[in-house]
C-alpha cells in the first residue's frame, strides 16, 4: 500500500514541479541524492570512495520529448565521464535509455549511447555503461539494445543491464543474458507492475531475487547484487562462502544514503560494495520511488523535516 501510494504521487506532475522548484524540496531529497549537478556527484563520490566503496553515477531523467534534450542528457554523461577520469574516481555511469532519446529517436539513443559506451571502452583501465531498466513496457526494448551494443567490438566488457526478480520473464531474460556474458545488476524492481506480468507478494518477489542471486554469483561473470534487505544479503554472504567465491567476484549495490550502517560493515567484511549516487534537477520521481520502498525512509524525512 505504502509503495503504491508514492509511486502514485511520483507520477503526479504538479506535486512534482513544485517539489523540484522549491528550495525546501530539494533540502530535504539531498539524503539520497548528490545535488544538482556534476561537482556535486563527483564530491559524493569522492567521499564514498574514501568509505572504501566504488559508486555508480547517475544524471536523473526519464523520457526527454525532443532529440535536443537527448543530445543534452548525454553531453552531460560524458562530462560525467571525463569528470571521473580527471579527479580519479572509482566508478562508473548508469543511465536510462529514454533519457537518450529511446522514445523520440531510436536509432539516435543508437548512436548516443554507442558513443558513450566506446569512450568507457577506450580507457584505461575500461570504464563500464549501466544501462539502467525502466517499467516493463521497456523491458525488450533494452534488452535487445544492450545485446547490440555489447556485440559491438572492445564493448564486450563495458556495458550490462539490470534484471527486475519480481518480473516473471526475468529467469529467461538472466539465461540469455548469461549466454552472451553480459554483466546484470540484480534488483527487485521499483515500478509498479500488473500481476499478469509480475509477483505481487514479497515472499515470491524475494524467493525470485535469491533464486537468480545464486544463479549470477555462480556464473563466472561480474555481476551486481542491488538490495538493502539485510535476509537477502546475509543469504548472498552465506552462498559465497559455501561455493569458496572469492569477493572479488561479485559485488553488493545499495543506494545513496540509504542504510550506511550495513554499507559500512560489508566493507569492513572485505566484501565489495558499489553505492548508486544520482545527481540533477529531475529528482523527485527517484526520491518518491525511494520513500516507497521502505518505511524507514518515510520515518527518516519527517524527522529531519521536524527537526529543520
Amino acid at each position: 500500500m505504502l509503495r503504491a501510494f508514492f509511486v502514485h504521487l511520483s507520477e503526479n506532475r504538479s506535486l512534482r514541479n513544485f517539489a523540484e522548484q522549491s528550495s525546501v524540496g530539494r533540502r530535504v531529497s539531498g539524503r539520497f541524492v548528490a545535488g544538482t549537478d556534476i561537482s556535486d556527484a563527483v564530491r559524493t563520490t569522492q567521499a564514498v570512495n574514501r568509505g572504501g566503496m566504488s559508486v555508480t553515477i547517475d544524471n536523473l531523467g526519464e523520457n526527454v520529448t525532443n532529440p535536443d534534450e537527448a543530445r543534452h542528457s548525454a553531453q552531460l554523461y560524458h562530462q560525467i565521464i571525463d569528470a571521473i577520469t580527471a579527479n580519479h574516481l572509482d566508478a562508473n555511469i548508469s543511465l536510462k535509455l529514454t533519457h537518450m532519446g529511446l522514445d523520440v529517436d531510436e536509432n539516435l539513443a543508437r548512436e548516443l549511447v554507442g558513443r558513450l559506451v566506446s569512450k568507457a571502452a577506450s580507457l584505461s583501465p575500461p570504464g563500464f555503461v549501466r544501462v539502467d531498466m525502466e517499467g516493463s513496457p521497456y523491458t525488450q526494448r533494452t534488452l535487445d539494445f544492450v545485446r547490440e551494443l555489447h556485440r559491438m567490438p572492445g564493448n564486450g566488457n563495458s556495458v550490462g543491464t539490470v534484471i527486475q526478480a519480481y518480473l516473471q520473464r526475468s529467469q529467461k531474460d538472466v539465461e540469455q543474458l548469461l549466454a552472451e556474458r553480459i554483466r546484470i545488476r540484480l534488483c527487485k524492481g521499483a515500478y509498479k507492475e500488473p500481476a499478469e506480468i509480475a509477483f505481487t507478494a514479497k515472499r515470491e518477489v524475494d524467493a525470485s531475487y535469491i533464486k537468480l542471486m545464486k544463479t549470477l554469483m555462480k556464473s563466472g561473470i561480474y555481476h551486481g547484487l542491488a538490495t538493502h534487505d539485510e535476509h537477502i544479503i546475509r543469504e548472498a554472504e552465506a552462498f559465497a562462502m559455501r561455493e569458496k567465491l572469492a569477493p572479488e567476484t561479485f559485488e553488493f549495490q545499495m543506494l545513496y544514503g540509504i542504510r550506511r550502517d550495513l554499507q559500512q560493515e560489508l566493507v569492513r567484511k572485505g566484501w565489495r560494495v558499489r553505492i548508486y549516487v544520482p545527481f540533477g534537477t529531475e529528482w523527485y520521481p527517484y526520491f518518491m520511488r525511494r520513500l516507497g520502498e521502505r518505511p524507514a525512509n518515510v520515518l527518516f524525512l519527517a524527522r529531519h523535516m521536524l527537526r529543520a
